[in-house]
C-alpha cells in the first residue's frame, strides 16, 4: 500500500472572493510558508480550492497543526493520506488508518467528495463501498448517518485523500489582504483583543507603546512585549514602535486643568500614533476602547479624541462588555500577560474626577496651554521600533535612524 502523509487545509470566506481569490490563496501560502519556516523542506501546493502541506515529520505533525490553526483565512486542517485514485486504495488506507489510530469500534459515516468527475464511481457509492470496507475489517463498528461518533471523508481530486479527523482553525482573511493599521498597545487586556480582531480581518498591524519611564517601570515595557510576541502566533511578526511620553504627560499635569489631564492624553497618543501611522503607510488607527468602560470611553470623550486626527479609528470591542473582552483574551492566550501587576502610562496622573462628557471647545482651549508640536517632535525622535516574532525580539532600531525618518522631516 503506498500512500504519503499530509495535511490538508480548508479555507473559508476565500471561496467568495470571485476572481481576486488567486490573490487571497497566493497570501494565505506566503503566510503559512512564513509561520511553518521552523521545519525543512516543507512543500505547500494548491488545488481546486484546497491546500495541501507536505513533508511535515510525524513527530512534527501536533506542532505543525497548532501552528496552522491560528494562520488566519484557514477554516479548518486534517491530516490525511494521499494516494493513487483508486476504489481499493480508498478503501485499504480508510480501514489502516482506522487500524493505526486504534479505532475498532463505535460509529462511523463516511462521506464522500468527487471533484474529478472523470472518476468513474459516484460520490454515494464511494461512500458505501468505502463503508462496506470499513465494516468488514472492523466488525465491531456500525454505521450511523445522523450522529456517529466519527466521519471518514474521501476525496477524489488528482489524486484520492482519506482523513477522519478536523482541526478547527481561526478562519477570517490572510493577513496582508486587507491593509495595514496601527495599534495602539497599552499592556491591558483589551488592546490585544483588539488587534486580533482587526488582523483577523487580514489587516497587517504595527504596535505603537507609550512608555512614561519612571512612573512606569521597564518590566512594564517588556510586558508589552510579551503580549506583541503572543500576538504573534496570529501575525507572524509585528513592529512595536516604543514612544517616551513622560514630558508630555507632566506639561498636561503641569499646565493644563486637572480634569482634561485624561483626554488630552490620549489626544496627544492619537495625534503621536497618526504620524508613525502615516511614516508607515496604515490606513487607520485600532485601540481597545469599549464605550462606557472608563472616563476616557464615553461617547463625548471618543468624539473629543477622534477630532485629535483625521485617520479612522477602528474599535473592534467597542461594544462588549468586560467579561466578554477576557473570554477572547484567554482564547487567544494575551490574558495572564494582560493582568500582570505593571502599569501603564494610562494610569499615570489619573486625576480625581475626570471629565466625562467633555466639551471640545474647552479640552481645545486647554491643549492651547502646550507647545503642542515642540513635545510631539521631540516625542518622534526618541521612538524606537522593536521588531517582534513568536521568539521574541529579533530586531531594535531607533525610528531617526530609518529610512522614514526623512519623510517625516520634510513635513
Amino acid at each position: 500500500m503506498s500512500y504519503r502523509n499530509m495535511i490538508i487545509v480548508k479555507v473559508g470566506e476565500i471561496h467568495l472572493k470571485g476572481l481576486n481569490r488567486p490573490f487571497f490563496e497566493r497570501t494565505l501560502i506566503n503566510n503559512m510558508k512564513q509561520a511553518l519556516k521552523c521545519f525543512e523542506d516543507i512543500r505547500i501546493s494548491i488545488s481546486q480550492s484546497r491546500i495541501f502541506v507536505y513533508n511535515i515529520m510525524p513527530e512534527n505533525l501536533e506542532e505543525a497543526l497548532n501552528i496552522l490553526s491560528k494562520i488566519f483565512g484557514i477554516h479548518a486542517l486534517s491530516p490525511a493520506r494521499e494516494f493513487e485514485k483508486t476504489i481499493e486504495a480508498c478503501i485499504e488506507n480508510a480501514v489502516d488508518m482506522l487500524k493505526q489510530a486504534g479505532i475498532t469500534s463505535g460509529t462511523f459515516k463516511v462521506k464522500a467528495r468527487r471533484a474529478d468527475k472523470h472518476f468513474p464511481i459516484e460520490s454515494p457509492e464511494i461512500a458505501a463501498t468505502v463503508g462496506g470496507g470499513i465494516l468488514e475489517a472492523f466488525p465491531d463498528m456500525k454505521v450511523d448517518l445522523h450522529n456517529p461518533d466519527r466521519i471518514i471523508e474521501v476525496e477524489i481530486r488528482d489524486k484520492a485523500y482519506v482523513y477522519f479527523e478536523t482541526v478547527p482553525a481561526v478562519g477570517g482573511m490572510p493577513i496582508g489582504t486587507n491593509g495595514r493599521a496601527a495599534l495602539l498597545l497599552s499592556g491591558g487586556i483589551d488592546s490585544p483583543v483588539a488587534g486580533y480582531m482587526i488582523a483577523k480581518r487580514g489587516v497587517q498591524l504595527d504596535g505603537i507603546h507609550f512608555y512614561s519611564y519612571p512612573h512606569t517601570s521597564e518590566r512594564a515595557k517588556e510586558k508589552v512585549f510579551e503580549l506583541a510576541q503572543e500576538l504573534c502566533a496570529y501575525v507572524t511578526r509585528l513592529s512595536v514602535f516604543i514612544v517616551p511620553f513622560t514630558h508630555i504627560q507632566e506639561q498636561i499635569y503641569d499646565k493644563c486643568p486637572d480634569q482634561f489631564m485624561t483626554i488630552l492624553t490620549r489626544r496627544f497618543m492619537m495625534k503621536i500614533s497618526e504620524r508613525i501611522a502615516r511614516l508607515r503607510s496604515c490606513g487607520a488607527l485600532v485601540t481597545g476602547e469599549s464605550i462606557g468602560q472608563v472616563a476616557s470611553q464615553t461617547m463625548e470623550s471618543l468624539l473629543t479624541t477622534d477630532n485629535a486626527v483625521n485617520l479612522p479609528v477602528f474599535r473592534p470591542v467597542i461594544g462588549m462588555d468586560k467579561l466578554e473582552i477576557m473570554e477572547i483574551a484567554r482564547k487567544i492566550g494575551t490574558y495572564e500577560t494582560s493582568i500582570l501587576p505593571y502599569e501603564d502610562c494610562c494610569t499615570v496622573f489619573t486625576p480625581r474626577h475626570p471629565a466625562t462628557k467633555p466639551k471640545l471647545d474647552e479640552v481645545i482651549k486647554a491643549e492651547a496651554l502646550l507647545d503642542e508640536e515642540a513635545l510631539i517632535r521631540e516625542a518622534m525622535e526618541m521612538v524606537e521600533r522593536i521588531d517582534i516574532d513568536a521568539n521574541g525580539v529579533i530586531h531594535t532600531q531607533k525610528l531617526v535612524d530609518m529610512a522614514i525618518w526623512k519623510d517625516y522631516i520634510k513635513e
